[in-house]
């Protein structure tokens, strides 16, 4: 159901238990609907018949973290979103990329995906050159993947391992996961216990660092979506 009177926002998510992939949105979800949005949830993924959400009244796309490739052209839902995500481009509808979601619109953009041969996993500090739309962090990351940023955006944080984030208009792609708590990691790692992945890290001491760091992630959540919000025009009216 939409309603007249409120901003919408569209988010991809991506798991085959549609409840797991919802809990993946993780903070970003109270802090839009606190804001003042709707959200209208859609996975290409686990519903292919279903219609996606029509883009004409829609103030902001968010696409979310995944355990696919954004280069694995195999993935039969993998085109649709991609042709989704640069409809939104089109019409001038911010999007907001997260972490597989970051390199899905590097992509779609003109950049580049690849396997990363500098796998991050847990919190970390970037290098940023626009502190206050991307802080210093620390930041969760959970990626086996990175992007290079197209040729037309402007990258504004980095480490030694990836880029980190990057600007292209009122688009804004990140490598990390500013949604992270607990029951976001907690998705993830039910879904890992389904699928039998192992990621060889200390999965139990980075959801240990997680809830000592729940509270001033969420609060670095909420200024990132407050300055995406202010510098893409993507304001509830």
């Amino acid at each position: 159901m939409t309603y007249p009177n409120h901003p919408r926002a569209v988010v991809l998510v991506h798991d085959q238990d549609p409840i797991l992939a919802r809990r993946d949105i993780g903070t970003l979800a109270a802090e839009l609907r606190t804001r003042g949005f709707q959200l209208d949830v859609h996975s290409f993924d686990h519903s292919p018949d279903v219609a996606p959400p029509l883009l004409s009244d829609a103030q902001l796309v968010v696409v979310m973290g995944s355990p696919d490739a954004a280069y694995d052209d195999t993935l039969t839902w993998l085109a649709p979103e991609i042709a989704y995500v640069q409809d939104a481009i089109d019409a001038q509808v911010p999007v907001l990329g997260v972490c597989f979601g970051g390199q899905l619109l590097a992509r779609v953009l003109g950049g580049t995906v690849r396997k990363s041969e500098h796998p991050e996993y847990g919190f970390v500090d970037v290098e940023t050159s626009e502190p206050e739309l991307i802080a210093p962090g620390p930041w969760m990351e959970f990626h086996g993947d990175t992007f290079t940023a197209p040729a037309q955006a402007t990258v504004i944080a980095r480490n030694d391992a990836a880029q980190q984030a990057f600007v292209c208009g009122p688009h804004l792609g990140l490598q990390f996961h500013p949604e992270i708590d607990l029951d976001t990691y907690d998705a993830w790692a039910a879904a890992w216990d389904r699928d039998g992945v192992e990621h060889g890290v200390d999965v139990h001491e980075i959801r240990r660092e997680i809830a000592d760091a729940e509270l001033a992630a969420r609060a670095r959540c909420s200024a990132l979506l407050d300055a995406f919000l202010a510098r893409s025009s993507a304001v509830p009216r």
